[in-house]
């Protein structure tokens, strides 16, 4: 079954998608595909089949996030806590996600059309190694694409994201590119796997539980989150626009609530700034007292050079990342 879903909206859905697109609509939803299972037991048939009724309706669902100007989606596909199942529920699971790969990379074509950009987003090394590689020439092949984006968790769970990315900062301060002082709130922001991705707006669970189940805890801190009882193959575009409309609802609170919390960060990281100059000009004044202008030229000077580190870092950090992908599809093609 292809992931990239041609055809149009029938009549009805175009006209309540235009009347939804009237109002804000979020720009990246993030989805939590619960139910398979149940599915599966609901309609008599193996746990296997349920999952790919779930990838199926997974493709639905871009197609319908296509025609409603969702440019990015993200999606939770294997959490590290479902290599507790079976073995071989697992062995199933990662044989489905070969398959489904190996198509994605088949429809080569289509996501250029598209401009669908991939992006794996986990412990890759959890996993078997042939997959590894098929992911690998998925992030590879559609890097540069840049009209939306489908973002697959895989061996993910939050917790061991944000861990992550603590050692990550902890890495650069070991390797003398950025300082202790330059770890903040933001800079962890930048070391997450999805650093590359503003945060959803709106995150949607299916099957009627009621938990994150440690998906994204990080960045749907301020996100609309809504949960539908439907089970996830059972999924329907009205499903969609009812928490779409929900969002609309809560877009005013949501937005004060992202710009409040920006201006805290700033004026912690205003804060962090004076208190390191200040810090500096008590070990190097020599007891002298300074003017305010020398103050306010040391800060700016303080702020740029820590920006310049924190930037080099990053893109260090991108660069390991990026080789990773890189040289597990360059084994892929030379084995």
């Amino acid at each position: 079954m292809s992931w990239i879903r041609e055809g149009e909206l029938n009549l009805l859905e175009k006209i309540s998608a235009n009347i939804l697109k009237a109002g804000p609509m979020p720009k990246h939803v993030a989805f939590i595909m619960d139910g398979n299972r149940r599915f599966a037991r609901k309609k008599n048939m193996e746990r296997q089949e349920g999952h790919m009724q779930g990838f199926n309706k997974l493709a639905e669902t871009l197609r319908w996030c296509k025609h409603l100007n969702i440019p990015e989606v993200t999606v939770y596909a294997f959490s590290i806590e479902n290599f507790k199942r079976t073995k071989d529920e697992v062995d199933g699971l990662m044989e489905l996600a070969k398959q489904k790969f190996e198509r994605l990379l088949e429809e080569r074509d289509n996501l250029e059309k598209y401009g669908v950009c991939i992006r794996v987003l986990g412990d890759l090394n959890m996993l078997p190694h042939d997959l590894q590689q098929i992911i690998a020439k998925a992030v590879v092949t559609t890097r540069a694409h840049n009209k939306c984006f489908l973002n697959v968790c895989f061996a993910y769970t939050s917790r061991y994201e944000i861990t992550n990315a603590v050692r990550e900062m902890a890495w650069g301060v070991e390797q003398g590119r950025i300082n202790a002082s330059d770890v903040s709130e933001a800079l962890l922001s930048e070391c997450l796997y999805s650093n590359n991705s503003p945060n959803p707006d709106l995150l949607i669970r299916t099957s009627g539980e009621v938990r994150l189940s440690d998906f994204l805890l990080w960045q749907t801190s301020h996100s609309c989150l809504v949960f539908q009882s439907v089970l996830w193959p059972e999924y329907s575009f009205w499903n969609l626009c009812e928490a779409i409309l929900q969002y609309q609802l809560s877009h005013k609170s949501i937005q004060k609530a992202r710009d409040l919390h920006r201006e805290h960060q700033t004026q912690l990281q205003l804060e962090s700034d004076r208190a390191c100059v200040e810090e500096h000009m008590q070990h190097h004044g020599n007891g002298k007292p300074v003017d305010t202008q020398r103050r306010q030229e040391a800060q700016l000077h303080y702020t740029a050079c820590r920006e310049e580190r924190v930037q080099d870092f990053i893109d260090a950090l991108k660069h390991k990342r990026d080789s990773f992908f890189t040289d597990l599809c360059s084994s892929a093609i030379s084995a």
